[in-house]
């Protein structure tokens, strides 16, 4: 198979981790007699400094001509420090979402025994956890309009829109997920406050007789939340709203142990789109300290979404499993230990899967 592959590695972190991606993207390539072409272009911070752009118009050309998106990450402090900035690097983010209708934000949550003593969770509550969270990403809060601050700078607003189209899209995806997974849905929403969230309970109560094998709850975020702590066994596919999945997340990834070791994918409408959900860390930029692995495996999950390539996106897993039992780690999880460089863990990860060729 011929792989179209837009690479955008963003900012801080973002070149170092990418480039270990694509070693191992290459190795799998070999390794199962894929052919890929990779197409680089810039987003973010680097985009704005090269063209005052974060998502130039020649950058989503590049993406909309792919079969798949590799993307690193995007920030850099002197616009998180400059709350009245004109142009951020973010924005860049949530243009590419909505011109790529990249609407379902995929992040599975799930442990790795070597590093479960790593959770600040008990072992006893986390072992085993493995859910998937699905986000809505292109509705809610930060799209809704209008949005703006008063002329006299002491009042801000923000406007949750969603409409039936929306929520009833990211279900049906929420809901085919949980059919290849333990058929158990969980809906997310503040139904007891928030009209939006309102809604999105109505048309989930509506749909949930289309998938009579599909066991449907509901849980209000503050519960959930609570929950992802106290349970996290409980879950198995978790959907809900824009604001409240970018929440939702992040706090699930403390299960795993570590941020670096957390992928996702964004499924959409035109090219989808797979990246670590960690951010740029810009303090670690061009150390080769950075912990790869998410990165990593975001491309096992491209293989598997935008490919359909299971068996390849199984390779990966399993060659980053055993680089944690080896010990073959950033100082991110060293623990005292050896620690690897982002390179050697790249490079490590690469030939284990190269020394696997039938």
């Amino acid at each position: 198979m011929n792989l179209k592959i837009a690479v955008l590695a963003g900012d801080g972190i973002g070149p170092e981790i990418m480039d270990q991606a694509l070693k191992v993207t290459r190795a799998v390539c070999k390794r199962f007699n894929h052919e890929a072409t990779f197409t680089e272009a810039i987003t973010g911070a680097c985009a704005i400094d090269a063209v005052g752009d974060p998502y130039p118009p020649e950058t989503h050309q590049v993406c909309m001509a792919a079969d798949a998106v590799l993307f690193g990450a995007i920030g850099h402090p002197k616009y998180d420090n400059n709350p009245n900035a004109p142009i951020r690097p973010e924005q860049g983010l949530l243009r590419m979402r909505k011109q790529l209708g990249l609407y379902g934000n995929i992040r599975p949550v799930m442990t790795f025994p070597s590093l479960i003593h790593k959770s600040p969770l008990r072992a006893d509550l986390v072992e085993g956890a493995d859910f998937v969270c699905i986000r809505e990403l292109t509705g809610g809060m930060y799209f809704g309009r209008p949005q703006g601050r008063s002329e006299d700078g002491n009042t801000a607003y923000d406007t949750c829109v969603y409409t039936r189209e929306e929520i009833e899209r990211i279900l049906h995806l929420a809901y085919r997920f949980a059919r290849q997974r333990r058929k158990k849905l969980t809906v997310v929403d503040k139904a007891n406050v928030i009209a939006t969230s309102r809604l999105w309970r109505q048309i989930a109560q509506e749909m949930a007789p289309q998938y009579p094998d599909i066991e449907t709850d509901y849980l209000f975020v503050d519960n959930a939340a609570m929950r992802i702590i106290q349970w996290p066994r409980s879950f198995d596919v978790l959907v809900t709203e824009n604001l409240f999945g970018d929440i939702l997340t992040d706090e699930a990834s403390v299960i795993t142990g570590s941020l670096g070791m957390l992928p996702s994918a964004s499924i959409g409408i035109h090219t989808s789109l797979f990246e670590p959900i960690h951010g740029s860390y810009p303090q670690a930029a061009g150390k080769n300290i950075a912990n790869p692995v998410a990165m990593i495996l975001s491309a096992a999950l491209m293989f598997e979404y935008a490919f359909n390539l299971h068996e390849e996106g199984a390779a990966i897993r399993q060659a980053v499993n055993a680089s944690l039992e080896a010990g073959i780690v950033t100082e991110e999880i060293a623990e005292g230990g050896k620690a690897y460089t982002t390179s050697e863990v790249g490079d490590w990860v690469s030939e284990y899967i190269d020394s696997k060729k039938k």
